[in-house]
């Protein structure tokens, strides 16, 4: 078992206020959030991204452990993960997130891949920990 940690830091208000993202590795420092970046398109990061980022690298891994056992190893896999953010009654909600991988694995068929992915998408601790809708796009490229 491991356990990690990320924090962040608010002053101010809603709209007014500023904070900063920090994560343990120190991937993150000090790294500015806000309204603006997070409503408004403004420079700076916003929760959504960070969740983006994360449940890409955890279904790209899953994804290659699954090959593994599958005897198959990417030369290449790049994925993106769409997080939409919905106004919902009073306040906001994550209400989908859109998984696009675009992968290079020498001697796989498409059958094989996207039964693979499709394991990894269920199957990654990310995924299983959210509590909205996942889909996904698997591209298998020469």
């Amino acid at each position: 078992m491991s356990t990690t940690s990320g924090s962040a830091k608010w002053q101010g208000g809603i709209k007014d206020g500023k904070g900063a993202i920090s994560t343990k590795s120190g991937a993150l420092s000090e790294y500015p959030y806000g309204f603006a970046s997070r409503f408004e398109g403004k420079p700076g990061s916003n929760p959504e991204e960070l969740i983006g980022a994360a449940h890409a690298a955890c279904f790209t891994m899953a994804l290659s452990l699954i090959l593994g056992e599958a005897k198959l190893t990417a030369e290449q896999m790049e994925t993106k993960a769409d997080v939409t953010l919905e106004k919902q009654g009073d306040g906001f909600a994550i209400t989908a997130i859109h998984l696009t991988l675009t992968a290079k694995i020498p001697g796989a068929d498409d059958a094989t891949f996207q039964d693979c992915a499709a394991k990894a998408k269920a199957g990654c601790p990310v995924s299983k920990l959210l509590n909205t809708k996942i889909t996904l796009d698997a591209k298998l490229v020469s």
